[in-house]
């Protein structure tokens, strides 16, 4: 009798089986389902990048700034060459001096304008000022260019931030859209194994806690697939808002490489640590300390006498006139600060301690650099093992789900089973996915620490994506 009762059991759980393949699944999404035999190519990602370099308002308007900045050096250069004055005046006096109080004196026609004491000049006068000595205004000119050299390094932070963030945002399009497909498609194994509890239950053969097990799980499917849609949608926003282009991420389902085979970092950790000396942070903290420094100088050099040449040329036109005259000038002249209340000393001070406070920045930018190699370095290791680990869970995976459809075929396990087997060989390949994702910001991330984060470093990137991608449609087809 217990022979004919698992016959039974066996001989209706195939029947359900049957009956829930024929009959269609009344699923909806709102993104198109995964097409695997024919996957949209992945947007360049070197493309993107540059697309966002020359989109971006806010990098524009860091370039602006570094123009604007770069004026300062014939600005300060303006300071070492001749400089040419023109003036013109009108003068009206009244005065009283020895002629107005003695005209008896001054009987001569000549002196009649000079005795009444009112005058009326009309003057005009040029002026040229060379620079003869001014080492104030030298080195204004090594700051200037010192500026200059800070303003491209901050443009080139910009630039290295707004790539990393392009390179990032990225790959969270591309996780959440083949985690979006591996969704779809284990809700539908869901939604049959579901159906099938359900009609088990229906029939007295099945197990409450089994309906509502099946349950659960595909509501908590739907909850990931709706989080993975509100993700795609988030990065695709996020791209379209660096890049100015919208783009397309299809949900794609696809396989996991059996081997992936990328190489571990060969090359030792201190040479890592010593390339954090071309980390553009770094060298913008060295640049301003330098700025800092000149400045300093700067300061200093107004002590110093300042010598110039002076040319001047006069025309005066008055109703005196013995006030009419044409003059040519030449003088050299020599201005000497000797006292300004300790306005001098204090601006000193505050230079030397500016130029201080960027030593400690310099330090503090170059441990940053060198922290976020190790960890970068570190994780990226961490990373690689999990990929090998979930590579070999997934094939091991694999062969359960072989096995578990054999038994199914042969009696000795049931549905339930392999669509078990199959929700987890799913959630392997996510993890596969957001593993490798994360290799990948880790990767990049190092490169931007050690100043190489470039097209090279784009082009690798995009080509393990490409990798991973031709393996799963060489797989399909």
């Amino acid at each position: 009798m217990k022979t004919i009762h698992r016959w039974m059991l066996t001989g209706c759980l195939a029947a359900l089986t049957a009956t829930a393949q024929a009959q269609p699944l009344d699923i909806t999404s709102p993104v198109p389902e995964p097409n695997s035999t024919t996957p949209t190519p992945l947007p360049s990602l070197s493309e993107l990048v540059a697309r966002a370099l020359s989109y971006d308002s806010g990098l524009q308007s860091q370039r602006l700034d570094s123009q604007s900045v770069a004026q300062e050096v014939p600005m300060a250069q303006a300071g070492l060459r001749p400089r040419l004055d023109a003036t013109a005046a009108y003068r009206y006096t009244d005065a009283d001096n020895i002629y107005t109080k003695n005209p008896g004196d001054y009987p001569d026609e000549v002196y009649d304008d000079r005795v009444a004491g009112k005058t009326r000049d009309t003057s005009w006068e040029l002026r040229m000022t060379q620079p003869l000595f001014s080492l104030e205004r030298w080195r204004r000119v090594g700051k200037a260019h010192a500026q200059m050299d800070a303003a491209t390094l901050k443009v080139a932070v910009a630039e290295r931030d707004l790539a990393v963030k392009v390179v990032e945002t990225y790959l969270d399009a591309y996780q959440a859209s083949r985690k979006l497909g591996l969704l779809i498609a284990q809700r539908e194994s869901l939604v049959l194994q579901q159906r099938q509890a359900q009609r088990a239950y229906d029939l007295g053969i099945g197990d409450r806690i089994n309906l509502l097990e099946s349950r659960s799980r595909l509501d908590q499917a739907v909850a990931d697939q709706t989080s993975a849609e509100n993700d795609l949608a988030n990065a695709l926003s996020d791209l379209e808002r660096l890049s100015g282009t919208a783009l397309s991420f299809d949900p794609a389902l696809i396989d996991t490489p059996e081997k992936l085979d990328i190489a571990p970092e060969a090359r030792p950790l201190e040479s890592w640590l010593a390339q954090t000396q071309d980390n553009v942070q770094v060298r913008l903290a060295a640049e301003q300390q330098r700025v800092a420094q000149i400045d300093t100088d700067v300061r200093g050099a107004t002590r110093y006498p300042e010598l110039n040449l002076v040319v001047g040329y006069s025309d005066v036109d008055s109703n005196d006139a013995l006030r009419t005259s044409n003059d040519l000038t030449a003088s050299i002249e020599m201005n000497l600060p000797i006292y300004q209340g300790g306005y001098t000393s204090a601006s000193i001070r505050q230079g030397e301690l500016t130029a201080m406070a960027g030593i400690a920045a310099v330090e503090n930018e170059q441990r940053l650099a060198q922290q976020e190699v190790r960890k970068r370095i570190l994780s990226m290791q961490g990373d690689l093992r999990q990929i090998e680990a979930l590579q070999r869970s997934v094939e091991s995976g694999s062969l359960f789900l072989q096995a578990a459809i054999r038994g199914e075929s042969l009696g000795l396990r049931d549905l339930v089973d392999v669509l078990d087997a199959r929700s987890s060989l799913y959630d392997l390949r996510i993890r596969f996915i957001e593993t490798l994702c994360l290799y990948l910001k880790d990767r990049t991330y190092l490169a931007a620490a050690v100043g190489q984060l470039d097209t090279s470093a784009l082009t690798d990137v995009a080509a393990i994506l490409a990798r991973v991608e031709r393996t799963s449609s060489n797989r399909s087809g």
